[in-house]
């Protein structure tokens, strides 16, 4: 069955696409969704998933004795707080929590680095945010921007909304998805019950106030990810198909993750991320043993081992509320924001996006640790994973972004790109060690000749008989 295609801006003046064309054998393919003609076990089949997938978008919002109330609605994943080493990774993930304008967080790593466990188990600490009851584009009751296109038209009449409490949610792109499920489409239950045309959302407009995770990111089709990009760019999402257009909210975190080894992403993407992390295998020996008897202790009993890590966790999200409490209230001084510039400057960064990413991020670190006055420290902490993928790529400059960044920064603010502080020590010692000059190979001496062993006394000497006569 042929798909429509959905075209997505961050603009009103989107351009509209009826259909989506397969090619099959080098022939191009043209259906409308209209045309389809569907027979009644096929149209019931249908119908059955879409009650389906109503009652689990009803559960992520409703109340106990409503109808799609589910109990344990929630995934129980392995707890944040006990994934072993990555603190970089996990404070990433906690900044763009307590700040979604960073951008989001590519992460990039080896096999079986924890990176989509650290991503899934975010949903334990994400705040509770109201929304209209029984709206799909999890609209603010008093936000006209982050209101759907009904929700609004009922808030501009003036009438009452009824509210309820969710979680942020977490939307997951699956690899094999289709532009259709992003964007949306045309609900054809209500096209052959009612014989109107309506619009079904698809995953961006789930995603609307919360997180939109793209797992092996750098493997999804790059027609899906222009798609993807415009709606972050934008924060809306535009429809035009079959005589309908529509525009709703779409604005969203943006978490993708994926092995190195299996592709680069474009650079278009990289940038569109606030912060960068690599993720490398943990090889110290009693960090592995912890990890793994954490996740065989999870397997064994999920509900128990979860319960157990409770406190920890509850400690944790009310440390990120609190952050978020604090946010508005803290400021920088022109002065460090005349060096994060000068730092971008130096090391050749692309646009100014790079800029406000690390202030922005700089800020959310400093309401993490409870203060309300940006420093120096604060800026070093987060300035590598907000510029190290934006550098200019150049084939024949080897040395990592990382590490670039670093001496950048060590310039502008310290003075001396090679002024390392005490948690850099590591780096130094290895600059130091590169740096030394080689000590001189010592020449070895010749070895003496051994001298030959004299023979004993009495004993026949074969060498005594050359020259002789008989």
């Amino acid at each position: 069955m042929a798909r429509g295609v959905a075209s997505t801006s961050s603009s009103a003046s989107s351009s509209s696409c009826s259909s989506m064309r397969t090619t099959t054998g080098g022939r191009s393919n043209t259906r409308s969704i209209a045309s389809r003609r569907w027979n009644e076990k096929e149209r019931q089949s249908f119908v059955d998933r879409r009650r389906n997938n109503a009652a689990t978008s009803l559960a992520a919002i409703a109340e106990p004795g409503t109808e799609g109330y589910v109990e344990n609605e929630t995934e129980i994943t392995f707890p944040f707080v006990k994934i072993v080493d990555q603190e970089e990774l996990k404070l990433c993930l906690i900044m763009n929590v307590i700040d979604p304008a960073i951008g989001g967080v590519l992460i990039m790593g080896d096999r079986g680095t924890a990176k989509s466990v650290a991503v899934r188990s975010l949903i334990q600490l994400l705040p509770e945010i109201d929304v209209v009851k029984g709206d799909v584009f999890n609209s603010s009751p008093t936000d006209p921007q982050l209101m759907g296109p009904d929700v609004r038209e009922k808030f501009q009449k003036g009438e009452a909304l009824e509210t309820a409490k969710m979680r942020v949610p977490m939307v997951e792109v699956p690899l094999g998805t289709t532009e259709d499920r992003i964007c949306g489409t045309i609900d054809i239950e209500k096209a052959l019950s009612e014989g109107r045309k309506a619009y079904d959302p698809g995953l961006l407009a789930k995603a609307n106030r919360g997180l939109l995770y793209i797992d092996e990111v750098n493997l999804l089709d790059d027609s899906l990810v222009d798609v993807v990009l415009d709606s972050a760019a934008g924060g809306w999402n535009t429809v035009e198909r079959e005589g309908i257009s529509l525009s709703h909210p779409a604005k969203f975190i943006m978490i993708g993750s994926g092995n190195p080894e299996e592709g680069e992403l474009r650079p278009q993407l990289l940038d569109r991320f606030g912060m960068k992390v690599s993720v490398a295998t943990v090889y110290d020996v009693d960090k592995r043993t912890d990890l793994v008897m954490n996740k065989i202790k999870f397997d064994e009993d999920p509900k128990a081992y979860q319960a157990e890590c409770a406190d920890e966790t509850e400690a944790l999200r009310a440390r990120i509320q609190k952050a978020r409490d604090i946010l508005p209230s803290v400021t920088i001084s022109r002065d460090i924001q005349l060096k994060i510039s000068s730092v971008c400057a130096l090391v050749d960064v692309d646009g100014l996006r790079g800029d406000i990413v690390v202030t922005r991020a700089a800020k959310a670190y400093v309401a993490y640790e409870g203060r309300n006055e940006v420093t120096q420290d604060d800026v070093e902490k987060v300035i590598g994973p907000c510029l190290s993928h934006r550098l200019r790529k150049n084939v024949t400059d080897t040395m990592d972004g990382g590490f670039k960044v670093k001496l950048g920064f060590n310039k502008i603010f310290k003075g001396d790109a090679m002024d390392f502080t005490q948690d850099s020590k590591i780096m130094a010692e290895i600059i130091e060690e590169g740096v030394k000059e080689p000590e001189p190979e010592k020449k070895e001496e010749p070895e003496e000749p051994k001298e030959k062993p004299k023979p004993k006394a009495g004993a026949w000497d074969p060498s005594k008989m050359f020259g002789r006569g008989r």
